[in-house]
């Protein structure tokens, strides 16, 4: 079947890029469309075909795989792509687009007559380039056997979370991880710039921790990247991490809970990228720490 399924990727961003990559690598026909052509050019050397249009790259898809930077955007994409698009046909929709998104993207997805998968993904750029992010997905079970095969070439693992993925409940799923990481993100930063003011080497936080149940790969890897400098390329960009944030305080603010880290982590990610930190990692959120460029 893979040699047959064509899938459309819309938005060739950090993850859709690396998506589009794998999907081709595992024999899948890809077309690919971004909104500026030249970050998706490099993927005709793997085989994909670079469309001039959203309504070129859905047409006669049997799968169109959205990943873009918020559910507004992946509407108005849809709407741009509604023309091409086959009626019967799969909609992967990866984007982090929050709750509201999700109702009104599956209300287009209903309109257009395409079998809607809410799906988003656990993982940044290294582990969605070796094609091992975590899918989350919801989604009729009788049409999974169609997505499976795009599942398969970008993820180590599908977690299935539901039938109908009009409820959102892979999304709902995605914000409780994120609150997470964005949480853990932001805690870093914080840790080395409070360990700077304080003149407390760093290597002395982390030899106290070693071994124990406070230590962690994921907080040694994002003060590795501020320390090194190394936050370019962004694994997970600060304006992205800004808006995941966002759409995470509004999800709590639905369902009458507060979500007072949440809200200071969207606010400590605008001010980074208000200091023109926005395309870097999100552990340049450090830099919200310092009213200038902390000496080094």
């Amino acid at each position: 079947m893979t040699d047959k399924l064509t899938v459309s990727v819309l938005g060739t961003g950090i993850m859709g890029a690396a998506m589009a990559r794998n999907l081709a690598r595992a024999g899948l026909t890809v077309r690919a469309w971004n909104r500026s052509r030249d970050k998706a050019e490099p993927l005709a050397a793997d085989g994909v075909r670079i469309a001039d249009g959203p309504e070129e790259a859905v047409r006669d898809a049997d799968v169109v795989l959205t990943m873009l930077h918020d559910g507004p955007a992946a509407l108005d994409v849809m709407r741009r792509a509604a023309p091409g698009l086959r009626a019967g046909a799969a909609w992967v929709q990866s984007t982090t687009a929050g709750l509201d998104a999700v109702e009104y993207l599956a209300a287009f997805a209903r309109e257009h007559g395409l079998v809607f998968f809410d799906a988003p993904v656990l993982g940044t750029r290294q582990p969605a380039e070796a094609g091992q992010l975590l899918v989350l997905a919801a989604g009729p079970a009788d049409a999974r056997d169609t997505v499976a095969p795009v599942f398969d070439a970008v993820g180590s693992r599908t977690v299935w979370t539901g039938e109908d993925g009009a409820a959102g409940s892979a999304t709902r799923l995605k914000l409780v991880a994120n609150s997470w990481v964005l949480s853990v993100t932001n805690a870093v930063g914080e840790v080395l710039a409070l360990a700077q003011a304080l003149g407390v080497d760093p290597d002395g936080f982390f030899d106290a921790i070693a071994g124990g149940s406070l230590d962690m790969g994921y907080l040694r890897a994002k003060a590795g990247l501020i320390r090194d400098g190394a936050l370019t390329p962004p694994q997970f960009a600060v304006t992205t991490a800004a808006k995941d944030a966002r759409l995470i305080v509004e999800a709590g603010e639905r369902h009458g809970v507060r979500l007072d880290v949440a809200a200071a982590s969207a606010e400590r990610l605008e001010r980074a990228a208000a200091q023109g930190h926005g395309d870097e990692d999100m552990a340049a959120a450090y830099f919200a720490s310092f009213d200038e460029k902390p000496s080094d």
